[in-house]
């Protein structure tokens, strides 16, 4: 699903959908409410009202693939509900997957060295 070294974006979708959706209506979404090109590669991660599900959308190439997560306790850390997306780096994705706090995950910037040493 996440491929290495993959620089398409990680989007959270903020506002809960309807968990009843399959992937037809969540590329819908996606294509409608979010303004973005379902078909372009682009991760998106839906949120339910509850909090304890999350479905993920992507093309993979050949199809949209699905993907649907049920925390067996407590519920995902989810950014303020409002319109529209936020984008993850994929280690705060990951962290989310797993159920932890992403907010806590900093991406640390590194410089190339000027010179080889």
């Amino acid at each position: 699903m996440i491929i290495a070294g993959q620089r398409l974006p990680i989007l959270i979708a903020t506002k809960p959908v309807d968990f009843r959706c399959g992937h037809n209506a969540l590329a819908l979404i996606v294509q409608t409410e979010l303004k973005l090109d379902p078909h372009s590669g682009v991760t998106v991660v839906f949120r339910s009202k509850r909090g304890d599900r999350l479905k993920i959308l992507v093309w993979d190439g050949t199809g949209l693939v699905l993907t649907y997560k049920v925390l067996e306790q407590g519920s995902f850390a989810w950014p303020k509900v409002q319109d529209g997306v936020m984008r993850l780096s994929r280690a705060q994705f990951e962290a989310l997957f797993e159920g932890l706090d992403w907010r806590r995950v900093i991406a640390q910037r590194v410089l190339p060295p000027t010179a080889a040493g």
